[in-house]
């Protein structure tokens, strides 16, 4: 009997998994399977809005394609002293302007502008690359 049913376990298990931590899809197409992906007007609107605030705050975080993007992104920033900055540790900051959840990264300029802030950014956009900075920042190519 528990051959039986364990046969029947590993035939009903799919043939090929994905590898833990890779994703599966993005999460628009995930949201869209489910019927709760805004449509592109909808997104468009929401950038719209979200340009009349600072890059890299609550209502306009700085848009990037996964954990990847983040960190590429902050590779790139630099103080208004021509150095990067020190980053502290990711935090999960809720639910930012697009929907979805965003992390805040704490950033430290030492004497040199900005100064310490957190720069909060939305990983859920792989479509993306953000070439501008925030306030206080430029960005390296």
């Amino acid at each position: 009997m528990q051959t039986i049913l364990l046969a029947a376990l590993l035939a009903a298990q799919p043939a090929t998994t994905p590898p833990i931590g890779q994703r599966t899809g993005t999460p628009q197409s995930m949201m869209a399977e489910m019927g709760l992906a805004p449509d592109q007007d909808d997104l468009a609107e929401a950038i719209a809005a979200a340009d009349a605030h600072p890059l890299g705050s609550r209502e306009n975080p700085v848009r990037v394609g996964g954990p990847d993007g983040e960190r590429a992104y902050i590779a790139r920033l630099r103080c208004s002293d021509g150095n990067a900055p020190r980053v502290g540790q990711r935090a999960n900051m809720g639910v930012g302007a697009f929907g979805s959840i965003v992390d805040g990264y704490p950033l430290d300029c030492g004497s040199a502008a900005p100064g310490q802030t957190i720069l909060l950014m939305d990983m859920y956009h792989d479509e993306h690359r953000e070439n501008r900075a925030p306030p206080g920042f430029t960005l390296t190519e």
